[in-house]
C-alpha cells in the first residue's frame, strides 16, 4: 500500500480520534443533567452543550477532514484499503458531507433549545400542563425541520423524515417502516384478542406489593452481575444511577445506565435494568480494537434496541430465567414473595393488556404504543399535523389501536423525553429492534439448543458470548439491512418475532 495513502488514512482516523473523545465527554455532561445537576444548573448546562456541540461540529466539518477524505479516495492505491479500513472511510465521508450542509448556528442553537425543552418537559409533566411544554416543542420541532430539509437533500432520500429515521436506522425509509409495521400490527391485534379473550387470566396481584427502593437497589445490582455488566468492582465499567426516564449512555469502559424504582411497582425496575443493561452489554462488548473508530460503534439503533429487548424480554420474562431467580428474588426481598410459585409469577409478569404507559408496556402490546408514535411523527413532519394537534391525535391513536382512554397529557404526549430531546425517527427503532430480536432468536435455538435449559441453571455466559460472536462483535461494519441478512439469512422479517410471542403466550394463556 502507498505510504501517501498509508499516512493519509492514519491522520485522518487521528482526527476521528478526538471527535469520539469529545462525542464520549458529552455524553457524560448530559448524564450528569439527568442524575446529579442541581435544578438551577440548567441555563449554564445548556450554553455548555451549546458550546461542546459547536466544537463538536468544527471539528467534523474540518476542511483538512475533507481533503483527507478526498486523496484517500482517488488514491489508485484504494482498493488495497482493507474492509474494514474502507467501512470508516465510508462512514466519515457520510458524517462529512452531512455535517458539512448543517449551518454551524443551527446545530449550536438545537443543541441549547435540547437542554431547555428537556427541562422544560420535567417541569410540564410534572404540573400536567402541554400548555407549558408546547412553545418549547415548537421550537425544537421547527430546528429538526430545518435540519431534516437540508439532510434529506444530501443523504438523497424521498421525505424530509426518511433523512431523520436514516440517523438511527440507516438505509431505512418510513416507506419501508409502514410495510413492516402493517404486518406486525395485524400479528400484535390477532394475538392480544386471543389473549383477552382467554379464560386463564394471571393474578398480577402479587405485581402490586410494595418493595422498598433500598432492596430494589440490590435486585438491580444482583441482575447486573447476572448479565455480567459490573457495576461494583475496582474494574467497573458500568454504574446504575436514578432518573425520571431510564437510559444508557458511554463508551467502552465507561457506560452509565439509570433506572426509576416505584415502591408500588418493583418489576418496572427489574425490567427497565434489563433493559438498560442490555444497551451496557452491547457496548462494553464492541470490538476492542476498533475503539475511536467509525465502525466500533453499534450497528443501529435498531440492533441496539434488539439487544436491549433480548435481554429483557426474551431471556428476563422467559420461565426459565425465573426458574433460577425467583429463589434469589425471595432472599433479596425477605418474605414479601414468600408465598408466591414459579406459574403464578411467570404469568403475572407477561400478563398481556392494553395501558397507556408505553416503557410499562407487556411485550405484546409495546410495539403498538410505537406504532402510534410513528405514525405521528411521520404526518409531523409531513405538516399533516400541527405540535398544538398533537395531545389530540396521540389521544385519539391510543383509543383507537389500544382502546385506552388517556385521562391528562402527562400519560399521555408527554410521556416520554425524546420528542422534547429532538429525536424524531428513533422511535422506529424500538419495534424494528424487537423484530430483529425475532430473528436472532431464531438463529441462536439453532446454534445453542440447549440455552433455555442452561439459563434455568443460571448460565447466561453462553448467550452472551453467542450474542458478542454474532452481533456485538461487527459494530458497525455493516449496515443493519445487510447485518440481519448476515446473521439470519433473510431481510428484516416479522414472522419469526410473531412465532416467538404466540409460541410463548399460547402456553401462558392456554389457547
Amino acid at each position: 500500500m502507498a505510504e501517501t495513502l498509508v499516512l493519509g488514512y492514519k491522520k485522518l482516523m487521528e482526527k476521528v480520534k478526538r471527535m469520539f473523545i469529545l462525542g464520549s465527554a458529552a455524553s457524560i455532561v448530559h448524564w450528569d443533567m439527568e442524575t446529579k445537576m442541581p435544578p438551577k444548573g440548567i441555563r449554564l448546562r445548556s450554553e455548555q452543550l451549546a458550546l461542546l456541540s459547536r466544537v463538536g461540529h468544527k471539528m467534523s466539518t474540518d476542511p483538512e477532514v475533507g481533503s483527507l477524505l478526498e486523496k484517500i479516495i482517488k488514491h489508485p492505491g484504494y482498493d488495497e484499503l482493507s474492509e474494514i479500513q474502507k467501512r470508516n472511510v465510508y462512514l466519515i465521508k457520510k458524517e462529512y458531507d452531512e455535517q458539512t450542509k448543517l449551518p454551524e448556528e443551527l446545530v449550536a442553537e438545537t443543541a441549547k433549545q435540547r437542554a431547555i425543552t428537556v427541562d422544560v418537559w420535567k417541569k410540564a409533566k410534572a404540573a400536567k400542563d402541554f400548555s407549558m411544554f408546547k412553545p418549547e416543542l415548537e421550537k425544537m420541532v421547527d430546528l429538526r425541520k430545518k435540519a431534516a430539509e437540508i439532510l434529506m437533500k444530501v443523504k438523497e432520500t424521498a421525505t424530509p423524515y426518511d433523512a431523520l429515521i436514516d440517523i438511527f436506522e440507516p438505509k431505512t425509509s418510513a416507506e419501508t417502516i409502514t410495510r413492516i409495521f402493517n404486518e406486525l400490527k395485524e400479528g400484535l391485534v390477532s394475538l392480544i384478542k386471543k389473549c383477552q379473550s382467554s379464560p386463564k387470566q394471571p393474578d398480577v396481584s402479587i405485581l402490586k406489593r410494595r418493595v422498598p427502593v433500598d432492596m430494589q437497589r440490590k435486585i438491580s445490582k444482583s441482575l447486573t452481575n447476572f448479565i455480567g455488566y459490573d457495576t461494583e468492582s475496582k474494574q467497573a465499567g458500568g454504574r446504575i444511577d436514578e432518573t425520571e426516564h431510564p437510559f444508557t449512555t458511554g463508551y467502552y469502559d465507561d457506560v452509565r445506565i439509570t433506572t426509576h424504582y416505584h415502591e408500588e411497582n418493583f418489576t418496572s425496575s427489574i425490567f427497565s435494568v434489563l433493559h438498560e443493561g442490555g444497551h451496557a452489554v452491547y457496548e462494553q462488548n464492541l470490538n476492542p480494537e476498533w475503539i475511536f473508530q467509525p465502525v466500533g460503534t453499534g450497528c443501529s439503533m435498531g440492533f441496539h434496541e434488539s439487544q436491549s429487548r433480548f435481554v429483557e424480554n426474551i431471556i428476563g420474562r422467559s420461565r426459565e430465567f425465573w426458574i433460577y431467580y425467583l429463589p434469589r428474588l425471595k432472599e433479596l426481598t425477605g418474605n414479601i414473595f414468600s408465598d408466591v410459585d414459579l406459574d403464578t409469577f411467570i404469568r403475572a409478569i407477561n400478563r398481556v393488556k392494553p395501558s397507556k404507559i408505553r416503557i410499562e408496556a407487556d411485550e405484546v402490546t409495546y410495539c403498538l404504543h410505537i406504532i402510534i408514535r410513528f405514525d405521528i411523527e411521520r404526518d409531523l413532519f409531513a405538516d399533516k399535523i400541527t405540535v398544538a394537534d398533537l395531545p389530540e391525535v396521540w389521544n385519539q391513536k391510543y383509543k383507537e389501536y389500544l382502546g385506552v382512554e388517556i385521562e391528562n397529557d402527562s400519560e399521555g404526549v408527554m410521556q416520554d423525553t425524546h420528542w422534547a430531546s429532538g429525536l424524531y425517527g428513533y422511535f422506529p427503532t424500538y419495534a424494528l429492534g424487537n423484530i430483529y430480536s425475532g430473528q436472532i432468536l431464531a438463529v441462536m435455538e439453532k446454534d445453542l439448543p440447549d440455552w433455555r435449559d442452561q439459563l434455568a441453571k443460571g448460565n447466561f455466559q453462553d448467550i452472551k458470548q453467542w450474542l458478542v460472536k454474532n452481533i456485538h462483535s461487527y459494530g458497525d461494519l455493516y449496515a443493519p439491512t445487510d447485518l440481519i441478512q448476515k446473521i439470519a439469512g433473510e431481510e428484516i422479517s416479522v414472522k419469526p418475532y410473531i412465532n416467538y410471542l404466540n409460541e410463548k403466550h399460547s402456553k401462558l394463556y392456554r389457547f
